[in-house]
């Protein structure tokens, strides 16, 4: 399987290296080991996998196989030893040359001290075994003890083999396409990455066969091209070529970075490893290290910095020792000497912000220091004003919430679909999305609808499908502006199937789209659907049934707002704004850089925008790799959990069948990824909504305690174990690209301990308290409605939330009141306005909002809520609502 072949290729080398140890040790079930057929069965796999891994090839896994068979255990152990050794990151002591490898000497099969980082690059060609070797001599012989990097070669003959070898070996960064490759391997692959290379190829279009056979090698090499750089945009794709290279050159070069002779390995060298310094380069962490290596006077703001108030203190000194001194000395308020203003960036800040809109797919990319909250202020104040109006997923952070106060635009909440049994809200479907768009053209308020914002993806990994979503607003209304919340998913950008579902590359596909005469067409086709002979446009119902398409003149503005440190290596706070938008120039630019200044530091933090600059290297380099172990992970915990007896007695994941409902999914696996990559692509080409495989939700009804003593009591107080999010009943698990094996062992280790804990528990519980504990939970309350008083429309959603905020700062106008009197007020028909905002964290969205009419669905919502942080509500005083309605203020 491509998701997890890191762990087979890990896994079968170590349980060789056990067994045939024990052969080697003359164990004493000698012949029953040599029969074993799990060894066989690892020397198969084995023997295809390793053609797409550089170092120890499958004429290396051959020869073990031979060695066995003829006994030679100890030989075979030996060798087996070496590439344990490699994949541990460990070194081998210097051995003479193996007599057994019928090949030249090569660095796999001796020690390999070498400290500089390492990538591999595919070479895609039909060549033959001494083709193979001549290549990577000939890329030993061009090495040179001054390259900062090393790198080894992938030789593949086929375009299948290469699909193969960029979906299974992360550690690839470039590709050397040569044109005598043959389309379709002869390899025994598994049916899962059949089928996944089968989707991945079908993704370019092969464009009108040619007779000429110049022509169709070009189409060849193009589709090829193509189909890689879809599937990892950072792979750099060179191309070498013998015959009618000029002619090639001019047909190919904005597919390639360069075109080669054959023959002119050197360039090529070169190329790859400056192609590797420049991922490599992180400008302003880099700026930021030779500053604090400068002896300097500081005479400026900031006692702090070159440790000028600590080291000579006898009473904080310890601050020095616990963070080291170099935190110190790169504490500085210097702008200048290379660090650059992130206000107004021109040098290494402007630098590594472009690096960072090139490896996340975005036009512009800006950091921001003081965490998402702040971004999408940021993006709100840019984009809106007090007249227009936002369509915002009621359940979004709080901080588009407080966004909308600041601007003064109209909220009009869209609602997500709510998932009672386990007391949180999925996402918004399409359908709503589109209904509202068409009940405000009904109204004829369409021109004031400017923004619509979403979710992607939820907290508990609920995820859109964005391309669609714009595509079909756009059909509506086609100068909306998208803004996609995406603090959980700055990793998508860097796995092939997960990508396809971020803002950037939707926003890319999306005006690619609109491009193409083929869309043209089926746009106009389809307006005569959508409208009668006069030009008026049919009934909502005509326009919900089809899948919209827009014009191709609509306009797309998409901006992105990303926790980095959230789900990639960043300090706490760092976050960047990702932006695609068509009418930047004209229409944004000037806007968001005073909003950016109005909401961003004068002094941020160095070391924060140094971590998102060292993070964007780490994932461009690495990020496909530890993206996909964190995949794989989650699918690992998922599973060990559904087959362990007791823990599938004690505990249930929630699958796509639980979390999204059945008429917002489509047909395939509750959770694809535990069978194969094929059926994640699937699922994430075509489904309304997936789930993010990294994220494991537990129900834990069975344990007899709710979500958050769970979480503080058993997991974290007993076992050191942190986990973010919990609701009344489930428990959400995240993996990143953090967690090791080794942490998911422990997990399943405590969590196999707590369930024989409450497992003993629940048989000694009296079967009355087993009863209330399998109550249902109150349903979860929709957005009721704002006050008439600050309603804008009796007959849409949107209202004046601004004017009711800064009322209920007044204290003449508001008062305190308890839930036990508020209920009876409710119940009796009064219909008290909240006052402020109500917010259960995390997740972090409000449950009710200034001005805001208080239900009785919300109020028994609120009672039993097991979130023991709940911001704007004093348990002492209640709940602040308005005395005086707030349009009467």
């Amino acid at each position: 399987m491509p998701a997890s072949t890191w762990r087979l290729r890990s896994d079968a080398w170590e349980y060789l290296r056990f067994a045939v140890k024990r052969l080697a040790l003359g164990s004493d079930d000698v012949d029953a080991l040599a029969s074993d057929s799990e060894i066989h069965r690892s020397l198969r796999a084995l023997e295809t996998i390793e053609m797409y891994w550089a170092g120890f090839g499958q004429r290396y896994v051959r020869t073990i196989g031979e060695l066995l068979e003829d006994g030679d255990y100890r030989t075979a152990f030996d060798l087996i030893g070496r590439v344990v050794h490699r994949l541990r990151g460990d070194t081998v002591p210097d051995e003479p040359r193996d007599e057994h490898l019928e090949e030249p000497e090569r660095p796999e099969t001796t020690s390999d001290p070498d400290p500089r980082p390492r990538f591999e690059v595919l070479i895609i060609d039909e060549t033959t075994a001494a083709d193979r070797d001549t290549i990577r001599s000939e890329g030993l012989r061009l090495r040179s003890p001054a390259d900062a990097f090393t790198y080894e070669f992938v030789v593949v003959p086929s375009a299948d083999d290469a699909v193969a070898a960029v979906l299974t070996n992360p550690h690839i960064l470039a590709c050397v396409v040569r044109p005598g490759f043959s389309e379709h391997t002869h390899q025994p692959l598994s049916r899962d990455l059949r089928e996944t290379i089968a989707l991945a190829r079908s993704q370019v279009s092969e464009g009108p066969a040619s007779s000429h056979s110049q022509l169709a090698s070009v189409q060849r090499v193009l589709r090829l091209a193509d189909t890689l750089a879809a599937l990892r945009p950072e792979l750099d794709l060179y191309l070498m070529a013998g015959a009618h290279l000029e002619d090639l050159a001019g047909a190919l070069t904005h597919r390639f970075r360069r075109v080669f002779w054959r023959e002119d390995q050197l360039e090529l060298h070169l190329s790859l490893l400056r192609r590797a310094s420049h991922l490599y380069d992180t400008p302003f962490f880099t700026a930021l290290q030779d500053h604090a290596r400068r002896p300097v006077g500081v005479f400026h703001a900031l006692p702090v910095a070159r440790g000028g108030s600590v080291v000579s203190s006898q009473w904080i000194k310890d601050l020095a020792e616990f963070y080291g001194l170099n935190l110190l000395l790169a504490e500085t308020s210097a702008t200048s000497g290379g660090l650059d203003s992130l206000l107004a960036p021109t040098g290494t800040i402007k630098k590594a912000q472009d690096l960072a809109a090139r490896a996340f797919g975005a036009r512009q990319t800006f950091f921001v220091t003081n965490g998402t909250s702040t971004a999408n202020k940021i993006v709100h104040q840019a984009l809106t004003a007090p007249a227009d109006v936002v369509l915002v997923d009621r359940n979004c952070h709080k901080s588009h919430h407080h966004a909308v106060v600041l601007t003064g635009a109209k909220p009009a909440y869209l609602e997500a679909y709510p998932l009672n049994d386990f007391a949180f809200y999925g996402a918004v479907p399409l359908d709503r999305i589109k209904q509202l768009l068409l009940d405000y053209r009904a109204a004829g308020r369409l021109d004031e609808v400017r923004m619509v914002t979403l979710t992607n993806c939820t907290f508990d990994g609920i995820v859109y499908d964005p391309e669609r979503v714009m595509a079909e607003c756009l059909a509506i209304k086609p100068d909306l502006v998208f803004l996609w919340d995406e603090a959980w998913f700055a990793f998508a950008a860097f796995h092939p199937v997960t990508r396809r579902r971020t803002a950037m590359n939707a926003a890319k596909n999306l005006e690619e789209r609109l491009k193409s005469p083929a869309h043209a067409a089926a746009h106009r086709a389809q307006q005569e659907r959508l409208h009668d002979a006069d030009g008026a446009p049919a009934p909502d119902e005509v326009w919900l049934a089809q899948q919209l398409i827009p014009s191709p003149e609509a306009r797309i503005r998409v901006y992105a707002t990303q926790s980095t440190h959230k789900t990639l290596t960043a300090l706490r706070q760092g976050s960047m704004i990702h932006v695609h938008d068509q009418d930047w120039e004209r229409e944004a630019e000037e806007s968001f850089h005073e909003a950016y200044m109005t909401h961003t530091s004068t002094s941020p933090n160095y070391q924060i925008l140094s971590s998102l600059d060292i993070g964007r290297r780490q994932v461009e380099l690495e990020g496909y790799a530890l993206v996909q172990r964190q995949l794989d992970l989650a699918s690992s915990l998922a599973q060990t959990i559904a087959r362990h007896p007791l823990l599938r007695r004690t505990f249930r994941v929630l699958t796509a069948n639980d979390l999204i409902p059945a008429e917002l999914r489509g047909v395939g696996r509750p959770m694809p990824l535990r069978h194969g990559l094929a059926p994640l692509w699937e699922a994430w080409a075509h489904d309304e909504f997936v789930v993010d495989p990294s994220r494991i939700t537990i129900e834990i009804s069975r344990t007899g305690v709710d979500g958050d003593t769970f979480k503080h009591e058993h997991l974290m107080d007993r076992y050191g174990i942190q986990v973010n999010k919990t609701s009344g009943n489930t428990v959400l698990f995240m993996t990143n690209i953090g967690t090791s094996r080794s942490a998911i062992a422990y997990l399943i280790e405590v969590l196999v301990k707590l369930a024989e804990r409450f497992d003993a528990a629940l048989s000694r519980r009296h079967p009355d308290d087993r009863a209330a504990q399998d109550e249902p939970l109150p349903p979860l309350p929709d957005f009721s409605a704002f006050s008439p008083g600050c309603a804008t429309d009796a007959a849409l959603p949107d209202g004046d939330m601004r004017t009711a905020f800064f009322a209920g700062q007044q204290r003449r106008n508001t008062e305190h009141v308890f839930p036990e009197e508020l209920r009876a007020r409710v119940a009796a028909g009064e219909r008290p306005v909240s006052a402020g905002f109500v917010t259960p964290y995390p997740p972090g969205f409000p449950v009710l909002v200034p001005g805001q009419v208080i239900t009785s669905d919300v109020l028994e919502f609120m009672a039993v809520l097991s979130t023991r942080e709940v911001h704007g509500y004093d348990p002492q005083r209640g709940y602040r609502i308005f005395t005086t309605p707030p349009s009467d203020v």
